[in-house]
């Protein structure tokens, strides 16, 4: 019998899930066993799966599972260099030459797991059949708003958290930008036709910034583009990969430039392909911006767990998208798994 294992998250502000009591008792009823690990954040009470039949677990013992488990996580494994016999389907950011990919393909080398990277589930014509996309977008879009909020205070961004619902962070949100008594910002979003750039510029647009949104046909010449230093807020929605053009680059931090807030919800600092090398690492919950220049001021937003803020509704949204791949779990060499799983074969070597 198949069984997905869905562990808890271990990673701080990670409340999301992407397994509903819904879709697990449609899971069950596939005739797939589910076992739930207990956990102390997760946005969806643990009620929901008892009362759907799952099995229930201790928080994070999933590394005792049962040599057959499937392991179904969002983010990152602790870093403890341990093997990793498991299967397991989680976003392992380890194919775009990032250096802690490295560590973790060499985990499942050395353990002899398989990795089936989320960010890698496609349909015949490589198009994702589930992402976070959208939310990501919308949260990255309000987290810069805040970075530029909180410069014309002669600030820089405090901390951010977890919100109840999108509602209660446009209404936080808009309250500080009217706080403020002057116009807003004007901002350009890249990737505005896919998901993440839609999220970005659904916030924008409800918040009453003027929006500029490009894509593919914009950029097709490739980059930098001095068009982005002419807004305030630039928003990147576009995931690197070979031949993604630079946007910005770092001669633009001394350049005559209206841009003093960059989002970056792709954010893939450490890729040999980052569109926007003019930061070398991630931001945080607590320390959200990165300050890159200083006259003007140029921050850097680039939390890499944005659908966490709103965690019910990313969870939900993105559950539905993926259960339909998650019922067919019981073939995992063909269709969306035998995909992924080529696409780990291929880059295990490396």
């Amino acid at each position: 019998m198949t069984h997905l294992w869905v562990r808890a998250e271990q990673r701080p502000n990670e409340e999301r899930v992407g397994l509903t009591p819904e879709g697990a008792k449609a899971l069950l009823a596939a005739g797939i066993k589910v076992t739930v690990e207990e956990s102390s954040v997760r946005a969806i009470p643990l009620q929901g799966y008892i009362d759907a039949g799952c099995d229930i677990a201790p928080e994070n013992s999933w590394p005792q599972a049962p040599a057959d488990a499937i392991i179904f996580g969002l983010k990152e494994l602790p870093e403890d260099g341990t093997p990793l016999p498991h299967r397991h389907i989680m976003f392992g950011h380890a194919f775009k030459g990032q250096h802690s990919g490295k560590a973790l393909l060499e985990r499942f080398k050395t353990g002899g797991g398989t990795l089936y990277d989320l960010e890698y589930l496609v349909d015949e014509a490589g198009r994702r059949v589930a992402a976070f996309g959208y939310w990501a977008g919308y949260a990255g879009a309000a987290v810069t708003l805040k970075a530029w909020a909180a410069q014309q205070r002669g600030e820089i961004c405090g901390p951010v958290g977890v919100y109840g619902g999108k509602d209660a962070l446009l209404a936080e949100l808009g309250g500080e930008l009217d706080a403020l008594n002057k116009g807003r910002p004007t901002a350009i979003v890249i990737g505005a036709l896919g998901r993440v750039g839609t999220g970005a510029a659904d916030l924008c647009e409800a918040m009453g910034v003027q929006v500029t949104k490009w894509d593919m046909a914009e950029t097709a010449d490739g980059g930098p583009f001095p068009q982005i230093l002419d807004h305030d807020l630039f928003l990147n929605c576009i995931f690197a990969r070979p031949g993604t053009p630079v946007f910005v680059s770092r001669e633009a931090l001394a350049a005559e430039r209206k841009l003093t807030a960059i989002g970056d919800v792709a954010c893939d600092p450490d890729s040999d392909y980052n569109p926007v090398p003019v930061y070398d690492r991630a931001t945080t919950w607590n320390a959200p911006v990165l300050r890159v220049a200083e006259t003007p001021v140029l921050d850097v937003m680039a939390i890499d767990n944005l659908p966490s803020m709103l965690p019910l509704e990313s969870s939900e949204d993105y559950a539905a998208q993926l259960l339909p791949s998650l019922q067919a779990l019981t073939d995992l060499e063909s269709g969306v798994w035998g995909r992924a799983k080529a696409t780990f074969l291929e880059h295990l070597p490396e």
